[in-house]
């Protein structure tokens, strides 16, 4: 058994780790752990976030030894994983802030759409990579399409509306990437334009049924400030641009005792998961803010530079999936906290708390790493 993880290791050329990546993904969970600490003082978040860590750190050395080609061969398996562990949520998942979206376990809550953003980028990225030589045909556009909005409509019914955007911009970023044909790019958009705007039409008709009554309000109230719900709606947000404001460039400092603290006011809610770039912001300045945004960046560029060097399109689209997901998700959550874009409940990739989205990303970043052992040369 030790010959056989000996002959594993050497076989990978382990002095081929991109240690950078590493370097880079450490440093942003633990700005997140201090940060976690800090917005929620009163509870144990940040040593949950910890252990989540540790737990995280052993996934992402098994994905790291495990063949990716050997993860994306159980990619329908994956699926149909990720198919169930959603129903579950929806027949008996916990409801919170008006979301069912968690499995309660008693001693933590398990959230299947953060594993399903990781799962459905490794089928499509498995399915066009069996089928890549048919990728501009119909039938392969249209099916791996019908497979993913299975997915992404059983997320937009708990409802998880800001994931679904988030997962479906990641779906058309692999698509693209794929090398795809441009006259059906084309084609597609030509089709596709028309149809977003007639849905978004409707979508701001209170009475289309499309949206829950606390998204569209959410959304209205973004545009809206002549009335009470649309100040009740914004004031969260206006909260967090004054915190992040008032920061200046080091920051009050974490677990300060400042009065005019925003955090110490009580002033935000979610502040260690939707809103911990406002603690950031707030607590370490323009610099913490500006280095959070690097390192999201820098990892997003690694993810791209492994995948380009990736010695299959499987393995390429998935870290090209990977990058555009955690690059979406954290230009969201910034944009949210900036007031930028309507309120949504979007976590910034390795830095706001919640155990299923670490374990998450950590499991992505080993497959990066896996990639990166196995990359082609140039």
């Amino acid at each position: 058994m030790f010959r056989k993880i000996k002959d594993l290791l050497t076989s990978y050329k382990l002095s081929k780790i991109n240690f950078r990546l590493l370097v880079y993904v450490f440093s942003l969970t633990a700005i997140g752990i201090v940060c976690i600490g800090s917005a929620v003082a009163e509870e144990n978040y940040q040593f949950k976030q910890i252990i989540g860590l540790i737990i995280s750190l052993i996934v992402l050395v098994i994905a790291s030894l495990v063949s990716y080609k050997f993860i994306l061969k159980l990619s329908w398996p994956i699926y149909f994983i990720s198919i169930v562990l959603l129903l579950l949520v929806l027949l008996f998942g916990a409801t919170k802030l008006g979301a069912t979206r968690w499995i309660d376990f008693g001693f933590f809550q398990f959230q299947p759409s953060e594993f399903a953003k990781l799962f459905l980028i490794i089928f499509v990225a498995s399915y066009i990579h069996k089928r890549y030589e048919t990728i501009d045909t119909a039938k392969t556009l249209l099916s791996v399409t019908f497979f993913a909005l299975i997915i992404l409509g059983l997320i937009y019914k708990e409802p998880d509306l800001s994931s679904t955007i988030v997962i479906f911009i990641t779906f058309c970023a692999i698509i693209f990437l794929s090398n795809i044909n441009g006259k059906i790019l084309a084609m597609i958009a030509i089709i596709a334009v028309p149809i977003i705007i007639v849905f978004g039409y409707f979508t701001v008709d209170p009475n289309s049924g499309i949206l829950e009554k606390y998204q569209y309000n959410r959304i209205i109230g973004f545009f809206q400030e002549d009335n009470a719900e649309a100040k009740k709606i914004r004031y969260q947000q206006e909260n967090s641009l004054l915190a992040i404001g008032s920061g200046g460039l080091t920051g009050k400092g974490v677990d300060n005792d400042d009065v005019t603290s925003v955090k110490n006011g009580k002033f935000l809610s979610e502040a260690h998961t939707d809103f911990i770039f406002t603690i950031v912001g707030e607590e370490l300045g323009f610099i913490g803010a500006a280095a959070v945004i690097i390192l999201i960046f820098l990892i997003v560029i690694e993810c791209f530079i492994v995948g380009t060097r990736a010695p299959d399109i499987g393995g390429r689209l998935f870290c090209y999936g990977f990058g555009v997901l955690i690059a979406i998700q954290s230009i969201v959550n910034i944009c949210v906290a900036t007031m930028l874009l309507p309120n949504t409940g979007v976590t910034l990739p390795f830095v706001s708390y919640g155990l299923t989205s670490l374990l998450s990303l950590y499991s992505g970043i080993g497959m990066v790493i896996n990639i990166g052992l196995q990359r082609k040369k140039v």
